[in-house]
């Protein structure tokens, strides 16, 4: 059918925002037969939770679930990644829409770009690096994360001084410090919303001193910290001084449930569990006893096997106090003392070594500006209005919605929103499957029967998920020592786009026709190897996985040379 206009439905798609929700929708209509536009203001997609250290309940590492989505992302013909790019305007209607969008500039040509990295040895200035919430330096030819898609780097001109030195050293003649914006347009027959949200900003009511104590910091500010990828490597330690915290708080509703400061009123949905998780996270980080109190109005564990995971932290020694906070106070040179009352009504003051304070979730500007220029209604917490029996639909026909712009919500309730944006579009646009898409040209498939094994074993580092308690280097050499191994490494992160491609690589110079891979859970992991597999000419089938994490490494947490000997075993 043709929509009111009389035209056939575009069978192409636009979504902004290219986290969590963003890919996965994304990858829902790439695979049922629509071209894909993934727009994202970022030079980089994956969102917030690229920069989570776990998820809660399972305590699984967020970029161990994430990058696999990042990676097929990447790679997949059907979508095109638009980065540093935003929505200007939007006009037609439901199945033909044309769209106004703004590529800003990243400096560096992404088609030519290696990502070698020479540019960014050479760079002599420095900025804050964003992606670690401001707790380090980065150099001002960068990329957000090592497992970042697009895989090459941005130049960033607000600090760059134009030495020229990074175009010199560039092999492959990427650098175009000459880069403009670039205005175009896009014709789409559905548009999905996913830019997510932003954290509160505590600063803008700084009763907790958050600008002026260095060790009051916000959450994700600590995911950071416990992140292996983060600042501190996965250590444990504070900013000021950088000694690892003997006595942590978390302060729950900082922005959220807050009626008279910001006029957040909501409760964010995330806050109770997250803290739950940082506070049990980091008594497996601290190599001491850490003592971990967290207080709160009330624990809003709701969720599947939330109450089971709250009791088990409650297990661990992580302390609930039933208190709202009013202010933090320094003591000393670098201590922060918390005065409360308790449930009895008894005023008490504790003095800890840091504290985290859980702020909730918010619609930034940007997103609330480009909800103005869609036309679509916004309610007055500036969420996007969704009828309770269609909770993907905007008040405009034709624009759909999922994860955090329509209402605060954890991380699988928002993967389960963007499927279902995914499929009220593929309903919109149905006759037109398959109209605009390109199809996927394999190399032919090696005949390896006749061919003796020779196989290629990778073993993870996974950083402080794996490395902390294997010796994976060790791992790594021992395969090297079992019959028919003709190859063995170790990777920083095997689940990479980079690691995927030298993978292939591998195979083709060694000559292999077998691979083995030791690293975190085949679940989520073992179709992109198999897929890697697949494109390097190999059939999927010749691959396996060693699972080191979930079966090794968190088991043994506390048994290292346990761990080794049983990670040995698994490859083996």
């Amino acid at each position: 059918m043709a929509n009111s206009s009389g035209k056939k439905k575009k069978g192409a798609v636009l979504v902004v925002g290219a986290g969590v929700a963003g890919m996965q929708a994304s990858l829902d209509l790439a695979s049922s037969g629509y071209l894909v536009h993934l727009v994202d203001k970022s030079p980089t997609i994956g969102g917030i939770m690229a920069q989570l250290d776990k998820t809660f309940p399972t305590n699984d590492c967020a970029m161990c679930i994430i990058s696999p989505k990042l990676v097929e992302v990447g790679r997949h013909l059907n979508i095109d990644i638009l980065p540093n790019t935003e929505v200007e305007g939007l006009e037609g209607e439901a199945g033909n829409f044309q769209v106004a969008l703004k590529s800003h500039p990243r400096y560096i040509d992404l088609k030519a770009c290696t990502a070698c990295g020479q540019c960014r040895q050479v760079y002599p200035v420095t900025a804050v690096n964003e992606f670690n919430q401001a707790l380090d330096l980065r150099e001002a030819t960068y990329m957000r994360y090592p497992q970042a898609i697009p895989r090459g780097f941005t130049i960033d001109r607000n600090v760059c001084i134009g030495c020229g030195l990074c175009e010199k050293v560039c092999l492959a003649e990427a650098v175009h410090y000459d880069d403009t914006p670039k205005e175009f347009s896009l014709d789409v027959g559905a548009v999905i919303l996913a830019p997510g949200n932003e954290l509160f900003d505590p600063s803008k009511f700084d009763t907790y001193n958050y600008l002026n104590l260095p060790n009051v910091v916000t959450s994700l500010e600590f995911e950071r910290i416990l992140s292996a990828s983060g600042p501190y490597r996965g250590h444990l330690m504070r900013p000021y001084d950088r000694e690892e915290p003997a006595k942590i708080a978390w302060l729950q509703c900082v922005g959220s449930r807050n009626i008279n400061a910001c006029d957040n009123s909501y409760c964010s949905a995330v806050c109770c569990m997250y803290a739950i998780k940082e506070a049990v996270i980091a008594k497996e980080h601290a190599h001491g006893n850490l003592d971990t109190a967290i207080f709160y109005m009330d624990m809003r564990t709701y969720g599947k096997e939330f109450e089971q995971y709250y009791n088990r932290a409650k297990e661990h020694g992580v302390r609930f106090i039933r208190s709202r906070i009013h202010s933090i106070e320094p003591e000393g040179e670098c201590d922060l003392r918390l005065t409360y009352a308790d449930e009895q009504g008894q005023q008490k003051s504790e003095v800890f070594d840091m504290v985290v304070l859980s702020v909730g979730f918010e619609v930034g500007k940007e997103t609330v500006e480009l909800g103005k220029r869609l036309n679509i209604d916004l309610n007055r917490h500036k969420f996007a209005v969704t009828d309770g029996f269609k909770p993907v639909e905007t008040s405009r026909p034709g624009v759909y919605v999922c994860g955090t712009l329509q209402g605060p919500k954890d991380i699988p309730q928002s993967v389960m929103e963007a499927s279902g944006a995914a499929a009220g579009t593929s309903a919109l646009l149905s006759e037109s499957r398959w109209t605009e898409t390109r199809s996927l040209q394999l190399p032919p498939q090696r005949d390896v029967s006749k061919e003796p094994p020779r196989i290629g074993v990778l073993v993870c580092n996974c950083g402080i998920n794996i490395a902390s308690v294997v010796d994976v280097k060790e791992v790594a050499a021992y395969s090297a020592t079992l019959p028919t191994v003709v190859y063995n490494g170790d990777n920083l992160f095997t689940c990479s786009q980079d690691t995927q491609e030298k993978i292939r690589k591998v195979i083709e110079e060694n000559e292999l026709n077998r691979d083995v891979v030791a690293a975190c859970s085949p679940r989520t992991h073992e179709p992109l190897f198999q897929d890697t597999l697949r494109n390097s000419g190999l059939n999927k089938y010749l691959f396996e996985m060693a699972n080191i994490r979930d079966q090794d490494s968190w088991v043994h947490q506390q048994e290292p040379e346990v761990a080794t000997a049983k990670a040995k075993d698994l490859v083996r």
